[in-house]
């Protein structure tokens, strides 16, 4: 990142490693994913084709990161292992979580023809996620052991409740009958009204699916008499097991003993509220401002495998804006977000208590709700190429305390949009017009100072660089905005009298976000923070 007198903002960032020897487990799980089952018409209790495609989410999770040692899901959720020595990312909490949320939001939508090609998205999925820090194989083996057993007896309460429902009972009052059933009485239900022996339904409904990298024999190539050459390869695959905390199980597989350690007992009896103290959490500092930074990961290689125009691509930034607009209109305690390149910053009204202001909450929802919409926007940005792999973010949360502060963050933003877009004008402008290789174009650009990079835009080029489009060079700031409705429409309030007519919009606007004034002019974007900027 370029350097500036604002860069002092950085300090504000917390470390959240999670410290050696704990093992690392992220979970994620849907978002209001009743509502969303029911708008998409999921069979009940249990979708095959939706679960298909969160195993395919999975499994392209372990694909991408090798760090990754296991996974277990059922339903909407997932939990991913890392391996013991792991130092993905230097074991950043808020990085680790963000990173694999983002991308199964990304996958999913990617995939979602592949398993309901009938089927329309309608909107798009996002998820929780989290870290787990476990402190010894003995509590991963715990947290293993809760979440299969969540599984049986959600989906055993859930197949009593829906063959109820189908048999003609109000759904209300089959939960009803229902609450304070134990197991035995949820069988013998299923038996004696139904006919149905819980135990022969299909493996994955009831224990989940388990996701993890064994050795497979491939053809590689041929030799030269035409005979296939094999070859030892990783790759994931799923299995299905009744108890995937077993010491039997962990045994049967030397990889998870090797990258994950061995279990020496198995679990008697899981005490859920062990397991939920290991669960790594931040709960940000109250009455000050929350910004959530999401940045494309690998974006140089993404912007280059889809062919962005360089140095600015329109579109792609288009693209950009109109995904943080959509994160505006999803989440209200929004009240702005400014953006550059692959990054956005969304600032939280400094009283919000969103997700009780638990970080991981609020950072995981953001991003992953962005990577779901990037690729639901894409063709309508993009509607000649293909989407060639689905994008991923990471993000983070920062609480800055004071107005200044947050003026001076997001002044940092903008200066560094300003250096990163002047350097790169020029260095592109070389390498495509002066026909200079990459190394030869950064040589040439190596010390120069701003004042110098115009006056080679000028005389080479003759571009004038401050009449360059203006989101190139100050970014884009998206925010509520009031709007006055045609005049020929009036509106009363309760007693009668009238009223602004006016609604709420997002708009977005590309500006010196630096100069004082602009908040002045703009007192609807931070309300009571304006008068005192």
């Amino acid at each position: 990142m370029a350097n500036s007198k604002y860069e002092y903002v950085k300090s504000f960032e917390v470390e959240d490693e999670v410290m050696l020897p704990n093992l690392i487990v992220v979970r994620i799980d849907g978002r209001d994913f009743r509502r969303f089952s029911e708008v998409h018409e999921f069979e009940k209790p249990d979708d095959e084709r939706a679960l298909n495609l969160m195993n395919s989410c999975a499994t392209a999770i372990l694909e991408e990161y090798p760090d990754i040692a296991f996974s277990y899901g059922f339903s909407d959720e997932y939990s991913f292992v890392f391996k013991k020595t792991s130092k993905f990312y230097q074991r950043r909490a808020s990085k680790l979580l963000s990173l694999i949320v983002s991308l199964f939001s990304s996958v999913y939508v990617t995939k979602w023809k592949e398993f309901f090609p009938e089927k329309e998205l309608k909107y798009p999925p996002s998820y929780h996620s989290r870290v787990i820090s476990c402190a010894s194989i003995e509590v991963l083996q715990a947290y293993l052991a809760w979440r299969q057993n969540d599984c049986h007896l959600n989906n055993l309460h859930d197949t009593c409740l829906w063959m109820l429902v189908k048999g003609g009972e109000n759904e209300n009052k089959a939960r009803e009958f229902l609450k304070g059933t134990q197991k035995q009485q949820k069988n013998e239900l299923l038996f004696q009204k139904f006919n149905i022996n819980y135990k022969n339904l299909p493996a994955m409904y009831r224990q989940g699916s388990c996701i993890f990298k064994t050795k497979v024999e491939e053809n590689v190539k041929c030799n030269v008499n035409g005979a296939p050459v094999k070859r030892l390869r990783r790759k994931a695959r799923i299995v299905l097991a009744e108890n995937i905390a077993g010491r039997s199980f962990w045994n049967e597989h030397p990889s998870l003993l090797k990258e994950v350690g061995g279990f020496t007992e198995d679990v008697d009896k899981i005490k859920l509220e062990y397991v939920r103290f290991f669960q790594f959490e931040n709960k940000l500092m109250p009455s000050t401002w929350i910004v959530i930074r999401i940045d494309g990961c690998h974006f140089h290689r993404f912007s280059e495998v889809h062919q962005f125009e360089k140095p600015n691509d329109k579109q792609a930034l288009n693209l950009m804006n109109s995904c943080a607009v959509a994160v505006l209109q999803e989440i209200p305690d929004i009240i702005f977000a400014y953006g550059v390149s692959d990054e956005y910053s969304f600032v939280f009204k400094k009283d919000s208590h969103f997700y009780q202001r638990q970080a991981s909450e609020i950072v995981s929802v953001t991003v992953s709700f962005f990577s779901s919409m990037y690729v639901m926007k894409w063709k309508e940005f993009f509607p000649l190429k293909e989407l060639k792999y689905p994008p991923s973010f990471d993000g983070r949360a920062v609480c800055y305390p004071s107005d200044e502060i947050l003026r001076d963050y997001l002044a940092w933003r903008q200066v560094d949009c300003h250096i990163n877009n002047q350097y790169n004008t020029c260095f592109w402008m070389l390498v495509n017009k002066k026909g200079k290789s990459k190394s030869e174009a950064q040589d040439y650009l190596k010390g120069t100072q701003a004042r110098e990079k115009n006056e080679l835009l000028i005389k080479e080029f003759y571009i004038e660089y401050n009449e360059l489009e203006p989101m190139f060079r100050q970014g884009s700031l998206a925010f509520w905005e009031k709007f006055c409705m045609q005049e020929d429409v009036t509106l009363a309030d309760e007693n009668g009298a009238s009223v602004a007519n006016s609604h709420n919009k997002v708009t977005v606007e590309h500006c010196d976000i630096i100069k004082p004034n602009f908040w002045e002019v703009h007192t609807s974007i931070l309300g009571e923070m304006v008068p005192k900027l």
